[in-house]
């Protein structure tokens, strides 16, 4: 990969994963918040909020996966921005070496597309944000329900 638009791609879309950081920051505060609540109020809370601030809280572990996901994808585009990372082929090797992908089949040495790579990372960022937003709906409907007397 030595093509500077390529490049300059994995570069501006390192720098959007650095920047969506932040939601990932709001949902987990979110999800602690939330699992404080209970632990803290949850024989007076209303059964409305107990079960809000409860999805807050599962949905905090499909958050952290997703959070989790796109921070390693930020430093694999980062690393092809830099050309640490040599080619898309060797991180297909690796990323088979360590597990992380399934091995192509022996007599196809298919190796994916950074098209389809920057795709399948946006669908992911979409993805995280969607859960967020319910996280924060969530939270939103659980305080409006709170009985505050």
């Amino acid at each position: 990969m030595t093509d500077d638009n390529d490049r300059t791609t994995c570069a501006a879309l390192a720098g959007l994963l650095r920047a969506i950081a932040l939601l990932g920051l709001w949902g987990f505060a979110l999800t602690c918040i939330s699992a404080l609540v209970l632990a803290l109020t949850l024989r007076s809370l209303s059964a409305t909020a107990t079960m809000g601030f409860g999805a807050v809280v599962i949905l905090g572990a499909l958050e952290r996966y997703f959070a989790f996901r796109l921070r390693f994808d930020e430093a694999l585009f980062d690393g092809l921005a830099r050309n640490t990372v040599a080619s898309l082929e060797a991180l297909d090797k690796a990323l088979s070496t360590l597990g992380l992908r399934e091995p192509p089949p022996s007599q196809h040495n298919t190796t994916r597309p950074l098209d389809d790579r920057v795709q399948g990372t946006r669908q992911l960022m979409q993805r995280h944000a969607i859960v967020v937003a319910c996280q924060s709906a969530l939270f939103l409907l659980a305080l409006m329900t709170q009985d505050l007397s």
